[in-house]
């Protein structure tokens, strides 16, 4: 196996431009900035001390930049990685203690080891049954939790944790008249600026300058003596290695979980290195390497403690904005992050949680995607039906119960869509050699004694018995006037054996009823497959024709020979 494969960084480092330098520096440290408040507030949404966001912000991106194929993808703590975490980890240990945090860590280490595995394994296709209509009910229902779930630091004021949305919209209410209104105003503050910088140059880090307000207004005018909430002690220096011990019985508690974020953490980190990548015509994306690389990162980073990580939306275009090309660009802010911990973290004793609150807020609500919930309602309503189910589940039952009605329902839909393929009956548009479903053009001509049927799939066993009741519903429309059936087999991508002993029997039992049967457009490989199981033999070679033109001309030139047949047989007898 070729190193570079496994090991991308082998591929672009010496093959490294001078050029480059610029903007992986811009990027980097533009990135790392913007990482700082970030890995704090997600690591507080997630249940957990700030100061293991900012651990989270510095193995894992080293270790993605080593073994990512994708050059812009900004790794690291992410709201929706940090909010499966905070409900699936808090099922098992309370929020905030010592055996929460060991849990948080031995989860990374499990989404590490999955995904890697799904790398190894060339398994990535199994996300492609997390449909994107059910992947953004979810995420936008995430999202909702996500922000309302910071109102507690947002208000002031005590609010029982919780990952359901009535209950937290109840709790404030009923503690609505405790609000602390200096902490509420600077929070509403930090969002409308942050909304504002955005607006006027994305990479500007809003996150940051607000960061720098909050902790500036509350050393200044000592608002914490006020009742405001900071974040006090952040612990410094870099931190141990820490081998885990393996609980088993934690593992098997975790395992659910850790499958949800190994999957959902890889869609969103694939989809964003695509988006990205279509930009970049230098590299290419490869999904299993993609896993792998993530994979590592998490074993990596729950090395030194770090909780899941995974390729971030906001950070990513920012990255790419701001000139990345490499992945030097990611090791630059992941020393960023080195030097803070070893140097600045006593800067954010005075930092306000209601700042952090504002941060999550605005990164996640920009998550809610009405777009696509207009488009599939204009487009296709099964696709709205399912993102509807699933934003309401996730909303009502919980975070993984959403995820996982969202599975079910991809899997579902799957399911259906195979063992119900697209058919159609097709007839002759009037004066041309053409043919098109009869259901569809008015103007098709349908012949009496000719079915004509299209099958939009493979023919195989999920499906035979839905191809064979349709088939006889439409010869039951033709009564007594039907003497050819065409299968136009051109679109059949497929045929296993129970799809040739269909094909068997309905030649049987066409013969029997004094009905011919023609196949014609069948694929190279599907030829074989007639060859071989006897087919041509039965239907007889002369039955089968390359194109649905062949097929219908030679039935008509059979008719026009029979008819004139017995017109000279007929003067024959007259004349004897």
């Amino acid at each position: 196996m070729n190193p570079k494969s496994f090991i991308p960084i082998l591929e672009w480092l010496p093959r490294y431009k001078r050029e480059d330098l610029r903007g992986d520096i811009s990027a980097g440290l533009t990135v790392g900035v913007m990482l700082i408040p970030q890995g704090m507030a997600y690591s507080m949404l997630a249940g957990l001390p700030p100061i293991y966001g900012l651990y989270a912000s510095t193995i894992p991106l080293i270790l993605y930049a080593i073994f990512g194929t994708s050059r812009q993808l900004a790794v690291g703590p992410v709201a929706m990685v940090a909010l499966l975490i905070s409900s699936g980890v808090g099922a098992i240990a309370p929020v905030g203690s010592d055996e929460f945090i060991g849990l948080a860590i031995l989860l990374a280490f499990m989404v590490g080891v999955l995904q890697f595995s799904l790398g190894l394994f060339r398994l990535g296709f199994l996300v492609n049954f997390l449909s994107h209509p059910v992947i953004s009910g979810f995420t936008s229902a995430a999202a909702l939790i996500i922000g309302l779930s910071q109102l507690k630091h947002l208000l002031g004021i005590d609010i029982p944790r919780s990952n359901y949305i009535h209950e937290i919209l109840i709790n404030a209410g009923q503690n609505i008249q405790h609000v602390h209104v200096p902490t509420l105003l600077l929070g509403v503050v930090a969002i409308g600026l942050m909304i504002g910088l955005k607006r006027i140059n994305r990479r500007i880090p809003g996150p940051l300058v607000v960061v720098s307000l909050g902790i500036g207004l509350v050393s200044l005018f000592k608002w914490d003596q006020g009742g405001m909430k900071i974040v006090r002690e952040v612990p410094s220096g870099l931190p141990d290695i820490q081998l885990m011990a393996m609980d088993w019985a934690a593992i098997n508690q975790l395992m659910p979980i850790a499958l949800t974020i190994a999957l959902v953490g890889f869609m969103e980190s694939i989809a964003v290195a695509k988006a990205i990548q279509a930009k970049h015509k230098d590299y290419e994306v490869v999904p299993n390497q993609e896993l792998i690389g993530l994979g590592l990162a998490n074993i990596g980073g729950a090395l030194f403690q770090a909780f899941p990580t995974t390729g971030g939306f906001s950070r990513t275009a920012v990255n790419d904005q701001a000139g990345a090309r490499t992945g030097l660009a990611s090791i630059i802010s992941a020393v960023l992050i080195i030097l803070t911990l070893l140097f600045l973290t006593p800067l954010f004793y005075y930092l306000p949680k209601a700042i952090l609150a504002s941060i999550i807020m605005v990164a996640v609500f920009g998550l809610i995607d009405f777009k696509e919930a207009r488009y599939l309602w204009r487009t296709d309503k099964r696709d709205f039906a399912m993102l509807a189910v699933t934003f309401g589940a996730t909303l009502v039952l919980g975070i993984e119960e959403g995820i996982g009605i969202g599975v079910l329902l991809s899997l579902g839909v799957v399911i259906h869509r195979v063992a119900y393929p697209h058919m159609a009956r097709e007839g002759q548009l009037p004066g041309t050699q053409k043919f098109r479903n009869i259901e569809r053009y008015s103007e098709v001509e349908d012949d009496p004694e000719m079915l004509i049927v299209r099958l939009d799939a493979r023919l195989f066993f999920a499906n035979t018995n839905y191809f064979l009741d349709r088939l006889t519903r439409w010869e039951r429309e033709k009564s007594n006037t039907l003497k050819v059936v065409i299968l136009n087999a051109k679109p059949i991508n497929g045929l296993d054996s129970t799809g040739v002993h269909t094909l068997h029997d309905m030649a049987e039992s066409y013969r029997e009823r004094g009905i011919q049967f023609y196949i014609c457009g069948l694929k190279g490989p599907l030829r074989d497959v007639v060859h071989r199981s006897g087919l041509v033999d039965q239907i007889g070679k002369e039955n089968f024709f390359f194109d649905l033109r062949d097929a219908v001309n030679h039935y008509r030139g059979e008719q026009d020979r029979v008819s004139a047949e017995v017109v000279m047989q007929t003067n024959t007898d007259e004349n004897a």
